[in-house]
């Protein structure tokens, strides 16, 4: 049989990595060398997921892959492209060519991964592109992945889809236009048990933040599931 070829997981924690990591662990093609988190170094969460370090460093270890985090600082583009790029360029020096995303259907997010990738000379793997959001979410749940939804755009969901389990009912309670995955930034989400796992990762709930950015001359209010 042929040696597997490594790669690292781009990990946010949420169910569509930890799906797309499972989708490539079932196969025989690649080795996933690390799991790679962008950290936002100031509250040392993972941005938009509101997840602390210490829970997705339980993660990696529950599942027994070794985990790289990129600190970022100042949220702007221009720092996270530098310091990618340049972990990038170390990974390279380990043999590593290939870097995997759970991405499903942005075609501009692909596009920019792929771009990036390509200064350095490194490829992107998209192991759920354009694979049915509807289908995948189901799939999810019967493989007996277990995910706290840990943060909603309020202009999206209705407040009291926060901190709930990402379920058959969940979905079914979903507004009309939202997609099952959340695939546009409806809802993140924190994977705490499935077969990826060897065993749950424990954390506790801590009641439900409140936040509002502004970008681009408007506001966005979101919910956060305040876990630890």
């Amino acid at each position: 049989m042929a040696k597997k070829e490594d790669i690292v997981m781009s990990w946010s924690g949420g169910k569509d990595s930890s799906y797309a990591l499972y989708q490539i662990l079932k196969g025989n093609k690649y080795n996933v060398r690390y799991l790679l988190t962008n950290i936002f170094k100031p509250n040392k969460r993972v941005s938009m997921h509101g997840v602390p370090e210490a829970l997705i460093e339980k993660q990696a270890n529950h599942i027994g892959i070794p985990l790289i985090k990129l600190y970022i600082e100042e949220k702007t583009h221009d720092e996270y492209d530098q310091k990618m790029r340049n972990l990038l360029n170390t990974l390279k020096e380990e043999g590593i060519h290939k870097v995997a995303f759970g991405d499903i259907f942005l075609e501009d997010l692909k596009i920019y991964r792929e771009n990036k990738l390509a200064e350095v000379s490194m490829e992107a793997l998209f192991p759920l592109w354009k694979k049915d959001t509807t289908v995948l979410a189901k799939e999810f749940i019967q493989h007996g992945f277990k995910t706290h939804v840990c943060s909603i755009d309020t202009s999206k969901l209705t407040e009291d889809l926060i901190a709930l389990d990402f379920s058959n009912a969940f979905i079914e309670q979903l507004p009309e236009g939202v997609d099952p995955c959340g695939e546009n930034g409806e809802f993140h989400s924190f994977c705490y048990d499935g077969p990826i796992y060897n065993e749950p990762v424990s954390f506790e709930r801590n009641g439900i933040v409140s936040k509002t950015y502004s970008h681009d001359k408007k506001e966005y209010h979101y919910l956060f599931s305040d876990i630890s």
